[in-house]
């Protein structure tokens, strides 16, 4: 998980949940918690996002490292 994570993001995230949880307590169980959670939740869509497109390009790079492969064994074989 950290390959996929740098240091920014876990900070970010760490920062999201905090002030979530500071805003849950400071203002209480009002409307303005919606709000509040909405952010939390775009936070961590973005988040995820990140995740799924950072294992996406690690899997895009390891077929182009066979595909690489498999060209200069062809060149070498000519």
């Amino acid at each position: 998980m950290k390959q996929h994570f740098d240091v920014g993001s876990l900070i970010i995230i760490v920062v999201t949940f905090l002030l979530f949880v500071m805003a849950l307590f400071f203002k209480g169980l009002t409307k303005d918690l919606l709000l509040e959670a909405g952010v939390l939740l775009v936070s961590i869509k973005l988040i995820v996002m990140a995740y799924r497109n950072s294992v996406a390009n690690r899997t895009l790079l390891e077929e182009l490292e066979e595909i690489k492969k498999h060209l200069k064994i062809c060149s070498d074989k000519k």
